[in-house]
């Protein structure tokens, strides 16, 4: 059986395409396979990670094309370069459009750290996210593995999973419970499944 083939989209540290290159050596990524590693900046420690596991990585920085149109052209480029089927944002800091987004009907998952429609959508972002459940008191939080469309955290969501806030949290602390409890599991287990159902076709 022919695998998936994944294109991670990073634009920083890449501990979630860490948790996405662990879980397919561990064997419970099987239906797909990470072929390339997007990033928006050539600083990204995810670039590191890559070429760490072998993984081809290419950089295509937003600020080097005039419009966002000539930007998301060049994405598309690159994709259909490495014949990619899923792509998985994992904390990709470009927003895409719809032009971008609508090319790629339900082969696009994104994992955000919060239980939308809680602390999501435009602004809500990397520890932001966490400072506001923080500001608002909530008891629970946790992280949603999602469809990506033209709306910020608007698409349908795949997975979800509850994280407890605790006395004395920071939103470092936050953001770290949330990455070890939900995302790291999550985002592995929805590329699986999406890997598997493009398989079925």
């Amino acid at each position: 059986m022919l695998k998936t083939k994944i294109a991670v989209f990073v634009s920083g540290g890449g501990t979630n395409l860490q948790a996405l290159i662990d879980a397919q050596k561990a064997g419970t990524l099987k239906s797909g396979e990470i072929t390339l590693v997007l990033a928006s900046n050539d600083t990204a420690y995810a670039l590191t990670r890559a070429e760490q596991n072998q993984i081809p990585s290419v950089v295509v920085k937003r600020k080097e094309f005039a419009t966002q149109l000539e930007y998301e052209e060049q994405l598309k480029a690159v994709l259909t370069e490495h014949n990619i089927d899923l792509i998985i944002l994992a904390g990709f800091m470009s927003i895409l459009s719809e032009n971008f987004t609508a090319a790629y009907p339900k082969r696009i998952i994104n994992i955000h750290p919060s239980l939308i429609p809680s602390f999501c959508g435009k602004g809500y972002y990397g520890l932001k996210v966490h400072e506001a459940a923080l500001a608002y008191g909530v008891k629970v939080t946790g992280a949603t593995v999602h469809y990506v469309n033209e709306i910020p955290d608007g698409g349908e969501i795949l997975l979800q999973k509850a994280v407890a806030v605790e006395e004395g949290d920071t939103p470092e602390i936050l953001q770290r419970r949330v990455m070890e409890q939900a995302e790291w599991i999550l985002l592995p287990q929805a590329a699986e499944m999406v890997s598997q159902q493009l398989q079925k076709g």
